[in-house]
């Protein structure tokens, strides 16, 4: 016998993460440490930066390949590129010397982008940027646990 749950799609599962924070003090939010299962890197804190872990969380989740690694800036080569996001999309964001966001494509309204991703404002979220900060676009080319 085979589960005939329809299983949720990547959206559906970061949807379902809204509101997932990190807990001021000493104190961690396990569901946020958890992120970190989907990658190589292994933190023990909600402090450790997380967006790409809770974006590797998802596409793991949702059965679809990932980068694998904590890092924003690897979700730069994932995939295909797109200059016509679509929603679910990967939005990339590069502020220099290494360091860059992550998260799901919502929108746009021409001027800014709608994210949904982890680690804005210390939160799962849906937040605006300016277009102009976006790096890269990305779209999900193979299904799979494989990069």
């Amino acid at each position: 016998m085979f589960d005939k749950t329809p299983k949720l799609t990547h959206m559906e599962i970061a949807m379902g993460e809204l509101g997932q924070q990190e807990i001021q003090g000493s104190n961690d939010n396990d569901r946020i440490v958890d992120y970190f299962d989907s990658v190589t890197y292994r933190a023990t804190d909600d402090e450790t930066p997380w967006c790409a872990a809770f974006a590797n969380w998802v596409l793991m989740e949702a059965g679809i390949a990932r980068t694998e690694s904590a890092a924003a800036l690897s979700f730069a080569k994932w995939g295909v590129p797109t200059k016509t996001p679509k929603y679910g999309d990967i939005v990339v964001f590069d502020h220099g010397r290494g360091c860059g966001h992550v998260g799901f494509f919502m929108g746009t309204d021409g001027k800014n982008v709608s994210v949904l991703g982890g680690n804005q404002n210390n939160e799962v979220n849906i937040t605006k940027f300016p277009l102009s900060r976006v790096a890269h676009f990305r779209t999900c080319k193979t299904i799979g646990s494989s990069k």
